[in-house]
């Protein structure tokens, strides 16, 4: 159960960046938290609209504030940054603990390329 409702916020990510160009993260004046997971992978979450990043920061509290950027510059600069420095990219995590998917960096670039084909596909 979990895992589908993960799996649909996933693809939801992937088709509202795609429309909207615009990645939505939590961070303070330090910058963006990373989650350890069980595993022990750190993982660093993105959101895909602004009411959702605003539910994250809420629930982590800590002074952090929803922000977005540019997917472009996402694309550019954070994913390669997080590929070098070993972190997965936690995907429009959601519920009262905050958790879903994470894909490796490489897996979002071709999600994105995929959803981006499938946009235009579609006429958009």
């Amino acid at each position: 159960m979990a895992m589908s409702q993960s799996g649909s916020e996933a693809a939801v990510f992937f088709r509202d960046v795609g429309l909207s160009s615009v990645v939505w993260l939590v961070r303070d004046d330090d910058g963006s938290p990373t989650h350890l997971s069980a595993d022990g992978t750190r993982s660093l979450p993105f959101w895909s609209t602004s009411s959702r990043a605003q539910r994250a920061a809420k629930i982590w509290g800590q002074g952090l504030r929803a922000d977005s950027m540019p997917l472009d510059t996402w694309c550019d600069h954070v994913l390669p940054d997080a590929a070098r420095d070993g972190l997965v990219i936690g995907i429009n995590w959601s519920g009262p603990r905050l958790v879903g998917w994470s894909f490796t960096p490489d897996e979002v670039v071709n999600r994105l390329a995929a959803a981006h084909a499938g946009t235009r596909a579609a006429g958009g």
